[in-house]
């Protein structure tokens, strides 16, 4: 779908709102602590959240449930997750121009500390589920940041935390890349899209500029601050 590129005056207030698996992380870090650390059950878990049965609140905690790993392990295993190589340089550029940025996942807000913590991003704010251990190999997670109006069932409604930004900012530019980002998409003021959310913008009208990597996303966040919008 071809677009238009076009100036309007410079917002003075942005803030920039990235998802984390998937988008930052090279893969789905829950994904893969099912897969070599789940139980029996977090499969059919899956299975009903993709058929609607179950909103993904309610699949994540019945899946963290299911985990039996100790913490050293969790440790080790999160130390082999890689995240895009150009993100440090994204960051440092959002912050050149006094641009925030958050980090709004409905994963795991340990798995997103400890990986980012390894590549020296300790200081950004993660909005995500709380892990809890509940003994030497067992887990909850807690879902501080869930709505009763979240249309999705999240365990982070992430259109409210947009527009708790947009409110204090003016502007909100969302980072995605699947059917987490759907929804907020339509609220944010710009989105930056890989993956299925590319399609999914193109679809609805929602403007927005592919990317593929963070050097390219880098490259989007200078335009949309020097005042460029992609038209749908």
């Amino acid at each position: 779908m071809n677009k238009q590129i076009e100036f309007f005056s410079t917002h003075p207030g942005w803030l920039v709102q990235s998802d984390f698996d998937g988008t930052i992380s090279l893969l789905d870090v829950t994904d893969t602590l099912l897969t070599r650390f789940g139980m029996p059950g977090w499969q059919e878990l899956e299975a009903q959240w993709e058929r609607g049965e179950i909103g993904s609140r309610e699949c994540m905690k019945g899946q963290v449930a299911l985990l039996d790993m100790s913490e050293d392990e969790l440790r080790a295993h999160l130390d082999t997750i890689e995240i895009d190589p150009a993100f440090a340089g994204f960051v440092a550029v959002a912050n050149s121009h006094a641009i925030g940025i958050q980090v709004v996942s409905d994963g795991i807000d340990y798995a997103i500390r400890h990986v980012l913590a390894r590549h020296g991003l300790d200081h950004l704010e993660v909005i995500a589920n709380r892990l809890v251990r509940v003994s030497e190999r067992r887990w909850h997670l807690d879902s501080p940041w869930a709505s009763a109006h979240c249309q999705r069932a999240s365990g982070n409604c992430k259109c409210e935390r947009l527009a708790e930004q947009q409110r204090l900012h003016g502007r909100v530019l969302y980072v995605g890349d699947s059917t987490s980002d759907f929804c907020v998409s339509h609220t944010a003021d710009f989105v930056l899209a890989k993956h299925k959310l590319i399609a999914y913008c193109e679809k609805h009208g929602i403007s927005h500029a592919p990317f593929t990597t963070f050097a390219d996303a880098t490259a989007l966040l200078e335009k949309v601050t020097l005042g460029l919008e992609t038209a749908a």
